[in-house]
């Protein structure tokens, strides 16, 4: 069998400074990635666009799918351009006002319009990731009065949050508008949508997604307190979600964070959507050639709660050890995978919005494995609708999707344990077909004859139509 098929949660790179080489995105590939973000708070379109051009050209060159996400910057929160840093000590008092450059010294310019519409006194209003604290103490013609509880030096264009209080933040912001067309001229694989707050916030991105006559499937990320709220909702209308920990752990407090993980993964489970883990999961590796004991520890428990991928951020973009992060995320999944703490519930209720045909192939697929002590699902399916369901009950050998398209190829790979084949398969199966399956199977999955696999395809024809059947193979035979 295959050596990559021993991994069986994905992994998400960031690309950056630290990995703008075909040789390293070669690398990073070799050693485990299998979906590259790109994040538009960095860089310019154009830059974007070679990275981009530079990740295909080196798939290609790998034969091997690999997807790509547009991280939309959404609407953050930044402090403007100050004169000089400021040194903010506990009793301070200080101005924020809505203005991009620092015109008065007493001033604190912050460029969100609705600085002082959703704040009242008592609000809480964190700077730098939240390592700089203030509470209002008053809002007057447009400023807002606060006074600093925890101090530290203040630089321009630093993050501002204020936790449970944006709503007058825009959903989806001009450059997101830009960036959703450049990714449907690109052909990415992912839009990622950032400081999603309730199921409307996802709705109009894929709005703007259709206005430009395309499907690509929307990540919600998770980052605000009123997502929490509207979980259920928002997992519902999105295609695959993501734990952005780090502002979520501001908006929030960080001890919250690891029960909000468990909450997020288990809700998403139980609605049959992949999840993403993300934020400083081996942050030290930016400038060490190995993780922390608690960093590895983090990775491992994503995983246990049923993870479908972890994300690299500031590792892969700018780090030392861009290469080795990956590599050791890599081993960390392996050697998760391989214990014993590594069980599902696989009682999972029927869902009546999803076509109950294929849950019940599926469902079924999964519990013949046992029975034949069979090495592989073989999933044959036209966009991968399938293939997912089969990924979310988490089967214990690997599930081979062969699909008529390279686009459904690429966006697998963000989905659990499924390794994508693109074949023009799509005919009815007969003996010759079969034969040819076998071949593949043996040259190019690296499973023998006499081994047993589940296909679940759809009749008559394998590929295109909507999975209907599941049949017991043996290899060869």
């Amino acid at each position: 069998m295959k050596t990559e098929f021993f991994k069986r949660t994905k992994i998400v790179a960031t690309i950056g400074p630290a990995v703008d080489s075909e040789e390293a995105v070669s690398e990073l590939l070799k050693s485990g990635a299998n979906v590259f973000r790109l994040n538009t708070s960095h860089g310019t379109m154009e830059d974007h666009r070679a990275k981009f051009e530079m990740i295909r050209r080196v798939s290609q060159k790998l034969n091997c799918y690999c997807a790509i996400m547009i991280d939309l910057q959404g609407p953050k929160i930044r402090v403007g351009n100050l004169e000089k840093e400021i040194d903010l000590k506990i009793g301070d008092k200080v101005v924020f006002e809505h203005c991009q450059e620092q015109n008065n010294l007493d001033i604190i310019p912050v460029d969100y319009e609705g600085i002082a519409k959703d704040v009242s006194k008592g609000s809480k209003i964190l700077l730098d990731d939240g390592k700089i604290a203030a509470e209002v103490d008053d809002v007057k013609e447009g400023k807002v009065y606060a006074t600093i509880t925890n101090g530290g030096i203040l630089k321009s264009r630093k993050g501002l949050n204020i936790p449970g209080s944006t709503a007058s933040l825009a959903a989806v912001t001009p450059k997101d508008v830009e960036y959703i067309k450049f990714a449907v001229e690109m052909g990415a694989d992912y839009i990622a949508l950032s400081f999603v707050r309730q199921k409307e916030d996802v709705l109009l991105a894929k709005k703007y997604i259709n206005d430009y006559s395309a499907n690509i499937p929307v990540i919600a990320k998770l980052e605000k307190p009123q997502a929490i709220e509207n979980l259920n909702d928002i997992i519902s209308v999105a295609d695959c979600i993501m734990v952005a920990r780090g502002d979520l752990g501001i908006e929030l407090s960080p001890v919250e964070v690891p029960v909000c993980q468990k909450l997020i993964i288990s809700e998403c489970t139980k609605q049959k959507k992949p999840v993403i883990v993300a934020t400083q999961m081996l942050e030290s590796m930016i400038y060490e050639p190995i993780p922390t004991r608690a960093e590895v520890s983090d990775v491992a428990n994503a995983i246990i709660d049923g993870a479908d991928a972890v994300m690299l951020s500031g590792e892969t973009s700018v780090g030392k050890y861009a290469i080795q992060a990956v590599q050791t995320m890599a081993k960390i999944a392996r050697q998760t995978e391989s214990s014993v703490f590594y069980k599902f519930d696989k009682d999972f209720e029927k869902s009546e919005d999803m076509a109950l045909t294929r849950q019940a192939v599926v469902f079924g697929a999964d519990r013949m494995l046992k029975y034949v002590n069979a090495r592989a699902v073989l999933s044959f399916s036209h966009f991968g609708y399938s293939t997912r369901l089969m990924s979310k009950l988490k089967p214990s050998v690997p599930i081979i999707l062969v699909s008529d398209l390279e686009e459904t190829c690429r966006k697998m790979s963000l989905v659990w344990g499924v390794y994508p084949f693109c074949k023009k398969w799509d005919g009815v199966l007969d003996q010759d077909l079969l034969i040819r399956i076998d071949e593949f199977l043996i040259n190019e999955a690296g499973l023998k004859k006499g081994d047993y696999v589940i296909i679940t395809a759809s009749g008559p024809n394998l590929i295109t139509g909507r999975t209907n059947f599941v049949r017991v193979h043996k290899i060869g035979t």
